[in-house]
C-alpha cells in the first residue's frame, strides 16, 4: 500500500477522532474487466464498483467498473444506479469533529471506507491502461452538482481517524481533487436523507503528449427504502451549477418525513479505517492533509 497524493479545494474539517482500525479488503475481482460498455440498466446493491476515467474506444469517457458482473465489466452511469440500503443507516456520533454531518444522533446513510458486507462499497480510480500509461501526473475530478433531497458528503479518513471533507453539497460548487495516475481510492460517502441523490461528475486530465481531455457525467444514488428504479427516471442535474446552504435540497436540507429507524441498522462508524496519504490544496487555500484507502491491484 503506497501513499497518493490528492489535490482538492473544498474546505476539510480538522480535529482528531481515533476509530477502530480494521484490515483492508481486496478490491477487485480477479482478472481484468471486458472490453468495451456493457449495455442495459443495472442496480448495483452492495459489492465493489469504482468510478473512473477511461479511453473506451479512443474517446475520454467516465465510467463505472462493476466487479459484481462477472467478469467485471464497465458501464455507462446513465445505466446504473448505484443503491444505499437501510443496513448502511446508522447515526451521527457524539463527536464534534463529525458535526458536518449533523446534530449528534441523526440518521445518516454511510457507504464506509472499508468494504462490509451487505453494503455497497464505491471508490474511484484511474488505472484504465491507457490513462495509466498516458495522462501525465494525474486526473482532476471535479463535483459539479448535486439534487437530493438531503446533505451528500464524501470524506476519509486520516491520522487517528480524523474526518477530511472531500466534497460537501452545502460548499459553492464545483468542488475538486486530484487523483495520481494508476490509484485506487476508497472513502465514506454520506447521505442525510433517503431518496434520490444525483451527483454531477467531470473528471480531466493532459496525456504527455499534450492533449486535454474532459469528460462529465452523472452518478444515480438511490439511498433507503425506496425503490431504486425511481433513480433512472431522476433528470440528470446541468453541470457546473454553484449551489449554497439557500439553494434548496441540494443544498443538504432534508425534506419530508425520515423512515422509523429499524433494529436492524447497523452501525458503520467500526468500519472506518485510518491510511495516510498527502493532500495539497490549491495555493489559495490553507495546506491540509487526508487518508485515502489506495489499493495497488491493477486493471
Amino acid at each position: 500500500m503506497t501513499a497518493v497524493r490528492i489535490r482538492r479545494t473544498a474546505a476539510s474539517a480538522a480535529a482528531a477522532l481515533a476509530l477502530t482500525v480494521l484490515p483492508a479488503v481486496a478490491a477487485h475481482a480477479d482478472g481484468p474487466p471486458s472490453e468495451g460498455t456493457a449495455e442495459g440498466r443495472t442496480v448495483v446493491p452492495e459489492g465493489h464498483v469504482d468510478m473512473g476515467p477511461r479511453f473506451d474506444e479512443g474517446t475520454w469517457t467516465v465510467q463505472i467498473r462493476d466487479d459484481t458482473a462477472r467478469p467485471a465489466t464497465w458501464r455507462d452511469p446513465s445505466d446504473v444506479v448505484l443503491q444505499v440500503k437501510d443496513t448502511a443507516r446508522t447515526e451521527v456520533p457524539e463527536s464534534e469533529e463529525f458535526g458536518f454531518l449533523g446534530d449528534p444522533g441523526a440518521q445518516v446513510w454511510l457507504l464506509p471506507q472499508v468494504q462490509r458486507d451487505g453494503v455497497l462499497w464505491p471508490g474511484w480510480n484511474s488505472q484504465d491502461p491507457r490513462v495509466a500509461a498516458d495522462v501525465e501526473r494525474e486526473v482532476t475530478w471535479q463535483l459539479t452538482d448535486v439534487q437530493g433531497p438531503g446533505r451528500f458528503v464524501l470524506f476519509l479518513n486520516g491520522s487517528f481517524g480524523t474526518p477530511k471533507v472531500v466534497f460537501d453539497s452545502t460548499k459553492r460548487l464545483p468542488q475538486e481533487t486530484g487523483i495520481e495516475v494508476n490509484s485506487h481510492v476508497h472513502g465514506n460517502w454520506a447521505f442525510t436523507a433517503p431518496g434520490t441523490y444525483l451527483l454531477g461528475v467531470r473528471m480531466s486530465a493532459t496525456t504527455k503528449d499534450g492533449k486535454r481531455h474532459d469528460g462529465r457525467s452523472t452518478l444515480r444514488f438511490s439511498v433507503g427504502p425506496q425503490s431504486p428504479q425511481k433513480a433512472f427516471t431522476a433528470p440528470s442535474p446541468s453541470s457546473g451549477r454553484a449551489a449554497s446552504p439557500e439553494a434548496g435540497p441540494a443544498a443538504g436540507a432534508p425534506q419530508g418525513r425520515e423512515p422509523e429507524r429499524e433494529d436492524s441498522a447497523t452501525p458503520l462508524w467500526l468500519s472506518l479505517i485510518h491510511i495516510f496519504v498527502l493532500v495539497r490544496r490549491r495555493s489559495t487555500h490553507p495546506a491540509a492533509s487526508a487518508a485515502a484507502t489506495q489499493e495497488g491491484d491493477q486493471l
